[in-house]
C-alpha cells in the first residue's frame, strides 16, 4: 500500500470521526501528498488540526448532503475514503429521514463527484447492520451497499473503482459501549447491558483501517470486503473491561433492548459466502454483473450447495473474558487507562 499511496491525494469523509482519525494517521505514516478532510464539526476538526499540526492535511466544512461540498472535497485527489455517515441505531429509529439523506443520498453524492473528478478509487465503509437490517440505520446501509455496487454494474468503464467494505463494532469507536463500561465502573455502578446473551463481532480501530486498506489494494469495481473477527457476548464484554481495568467482578444490570437492537449481527449471508473468495483473514465478494434481461434465467438460475451458514456472531470465534481481556489491552485506550492505575 506504501508504493501506491506515497505521493498520493486523498479524501476521508467523516474524517473526524473514530475512524477517519485513525486513518488520517496511517495515511500521514505512508508518505501521503495530501489529505482532505471533509466533516460538518468545525469544533473537531480544530482539535484534529491542532493535534496533528501537518500541513499536508486540509480541511473541509461540509456535509456529503451537498455535492457542491463533497465536489471541493474531492476535486485533484486520487483516492477517497467514505466514512460519513449516520451510525447511531437509536437516533436512525427516530430519524429514518435523516439516515437516508446521509447514508444513501450523501454517498451517492461521493460516488458521483469522484467518478466525475476521475478519482481512482473509492472505498465506502458500511456495517454488520446492513445485513438482514432490522433498523433504519442497517437499511440506510444496506442501500448505501446497493448503490455503490449498481455504479459499479451501471459504469463499467469508468476509471473509478468504487467498493465497499462491511465491519462489525470498532471497540472504543464513538458510540461504542465500552466508554459507557469505564465511566460506570469510574463512578461507581452496576455495568448496564441490553441483554447479556446478546452477541456483537469485536474488532478494534487498527482492523478496521486494514480492512480498508485490504479493499483499496485488492478491490475490483463493486467487490465487498469482510474481515474475519471474533465475537463475544455483551456481558463478557462488560466483564471482560471490569478485569481488565482492575475492578474485579461488578454487577451487571440487564436494562432491556433498544430501539432497533438485534440479538446477533451477520456479515455475511449464506449466499453471499458461496461466492466468497477466502483471502486468509478476510472475504471478498465479487459484484453480481448481470443485466436486467431477466429471461436469460427463466429456465436455469444459478448453482450452489445450500450446505452453508451465514458468518455471524453466534458462529464465528466465540472469546471467553480472558481472552477478550487480551484483546482489550491492545487497544491504545486501554493502555492509556492502565497507565493510571496505582502500581
Amino acid at each position: 500500500m506504501t508504493d501506491r499511496l506515497s505521493g498520493a491525494r486523498v479524501t476521508i469523509t467523516g474524517g473526524t470521526g473514530s475512524f477517519g482519525s485513525t486513518m488520517v494517521t496511517a495515511l500521514l505514516g505512508r508518505g501521503v501528498d495530501r489529505v482532505h478532510i471533509l466533516s460538518r464539526d468545525e469544533a473537531k476538526q480544530d482539535d484534529m488540526r491542532q493535534r496533528l499540526s501537518d500541513s499536508r492535511v486540509r480541511f473541509f466544512v461540509g456535509d456529503v448532503r451537498d455535492y457542491a461540498s463533497v465536489d471541493n472535497a474531492v476535486t485533484g485527489v486520487d483516492f477517497v475514503f467514505h466514512a460519513a455517515a449516520l451510525k447511531q441505531v437509536p437516533s436512525c429509529e427516530f430519524f429514518p429521514d435523516q439516515a437516508v439523506k446521509t447514508n444513501v443520498l450523501g454517498s451517492q453524492n461521493v460516488i458521483e463527484a469522484a467518478h466525475r473528478n476521475g478519482v481512482r478509487s473509492v472505498v465506502c465503509l458500511s456495517t454488520d447492520k446492513a445485513v438482514y437490517p432490522v433498523n433504519a440505520m442497517g437499511m440506510s446501509k444496506a442501500l448505501m451497499e446497493k448503490t455503490a455496487q449498481a455504479f459499479a454494474r451501471n459504469n463499467p468503464d469508468s476509471q473509478t473503482v468504487v467498493s465497499v467494505t462491511r465491519y462489525g463494532n470498532v471497540m472504543y469507536s464513538r458510540g461504542s459501549v465500552i466508554p459507557l463500561f469505564v465511566k460506570q465502573l469510574g463512578q461507581g455502578r452496576p455495568l448496564t447491558v441490553t441483554e447479556p446473551s446478546m452477541t456483537r463481532f469485536l474488532m478494534s480501530l487498527r482492523d478496521s483501517v486494514d480492512l480498508v486498506e485490504h479493499a483499496f489494494l485488492h478491490a475490483r469495481a463493486g467487490d465487498l470486503f469482510v474481515k474475519k473477527a471474533p465475537a463475544s457476548t455483551v456481558e463478557t464484554l462488560a466483564r471482560a473491561v471490569a478485569l481488565t481495568l482492575g475492578h474485579g467482578d461488578p454487577p451487571v444490570r440487564k436494562i432491556g433492548m433498544r430501539h432497533g437492537e438485534k440479538m446477533f449481527e451477520t456479515l455475511l449471508t449464506r449466499e453471499e459466502l458461496l461466492k466468497a473468495d477466502d483471502q486468509g483473514d478476510f472475504f471478498r465478494v465479487p459484484l453480481d454483473a448481470r443485466s436486467l434481461e431477466y429471461e436469460l434465467y427463466v429456465e436455469e438460475g444459478e448453482h450452489g450447495a445450500a450446505e452453508v451458514s451465514d458468518y455471524d456472531s453466534n458462529t464465528t470465534e466465540q472469546l471467553t473474558v480472558d481472552s477478550t481481556c487480551d484483546l482489550l489491552r491492545t487497544l491504545p485506550e486501554i493502555q492509556g487507562l492502565l497507565t493510571k492505575l496505582p502500581a
